[in-house]
């Protein structure tokens, strides 16, 4: 391997430990937060399926990343580098304010940034949908787009629901509803794996694949093994600050409202990566919280502000990754002395 690609796939690694920052914890915020699991038990459940996700279910969204970039061989890794080094910085500097943006957003945005800098719009597959699959930029965009629509209404309708069936229940039923909550994060967690860590996985092989250490796009076993593992990391690592947001800033959950974000929210990123559509696990969640909160007819007590600056740095992501990318580009280049 060259020093180039060496570099480039340590890149997409770390790219995969801050998308553990932001998105691996969000699988375990709201079991925290309501305390149905302490902090080291929450990490437990998230680290064992993240890596069961990461490994067994399929490429469908590695498919989807890692064929957004359309260069010649030659360039492909410096693009490819600079947008991985593009996203993780803006998933750094957002992670150190606490914000849980979105680094599927950041990675569009900095492989975006960087193709087009380097080889203008044809370097970039525009893409769409080939029958629901998502294709390209376009297609990318749609799935990231739809999907915290679709935990806003999941979380705002399931909480109606085990509201109007648990009206009866006593205080008995506090054990059930935590043990389902923590078969709720197992499974969060497990749907997580199998989508954001593909995000790097996806990118790994078509570095793989541009410099003809594979003969088509495919994913290595030890590829999806070490992105697994980096975003297992970043939980443990670096997560507690977006818990602590996600957790306890937007909304004060009880048990009941935890279960109900983390149900719908399983529901819409495992079926997303089941067709290949990126998502954020962070909007997903974020957005089923804040459901959970209509679904208790509270509004006044959803915190506004913090969604506020939520949606703020959701809406600057992809051109503040796509900015960082094309300074990354020129910094590769001038070192590299082309």
């Amino acid at each position: 391997m060259t020093s180039g690609l060496i570099v480039a796939i340590l890149l997409a690694l770390a790219f995969a430990l801050t998308n553990g920052f932001h998105d691996a914890a969000n699988s375990i915020a709201t079991l925290v937060a309501t305390r149905g699991a302490s902090p080291g038990q929450a990490i437990a459940v998230s680290s064992t399926f993240n890596m069961l996700g990461a490994v067994l279910l399929g490429t469908a969204v590695a498919d989807t990343i890692g064929k957004i970039v359309q260069l010649n061989p030659d360039q492909t890794v410096a693009a490819i580098g600079a947008g991985l080094a593009g996203a993780t910085t803006w998933n750094l500097i957002t992670w150190w304010r606490g914000l849980p943006s979105s680094s599927g957003h950041a990675l569009v945005g900095g492989l975006v940034g960087a193709a087009l800098a380097d080889g203008g719009t044809g370097a970039v597959n525009w893409g769409g949908f080939d029958g629901i699959h998502p294709v390209g930029v376009i297609g990318t965009l749609v799935a990231l787009f739809v999907s915290p629509i679709i935990g806003f209404v999941g979380g705002f309708a399931l909480l109606r629901l085990l509201r109007r069936v648990s009206r009866r229940w006593t205080d008995r039923w506090r054990g059930p509803t935590v043990g389902a909550e923590w078969a709720a994060a197992a499974a969060l967690s497990y749907s997580h794996g199998a989508n954001d860590a593909q995000k790097a996985m996806g990118v790994i092989a078509a570095l793989l694949l541009a410099t003809g250490h594979l003969s088509s796009f495919s994913v290595p076993l030890w590829v999806k093994v070490a992105t697994g593992a980096m975003v297992t990391l970043g939980t443990a690592m670096g997560g507690w600050r977006i818990i602590r947001t996600v957790g306890r800033r937007i909304f004060t959950l009880r048990p009941m409202d935890s279960l109900a974000s983390q149900t719908s929210s399983t529901g819409v990123i495992l079926g997303m990566s089941l067709i290949g559509g990126p998502v954020s696990t962070t909007q997903v969640v974020a957005s089923s919280v804040v459901g959970t909160g209509g679904g208790r007819r509270r509004w006044r007590h959803v915190r506004w502000l913090v969604v506020r600056d939520m949606g703020v740095a959701w809406l600057l992501t992809i051109p503040a990754a796509a900015a960082l990318s094309v300074v990354f580009l020129y910094l590769w280049k001038g070192v590299a002395g082309l």
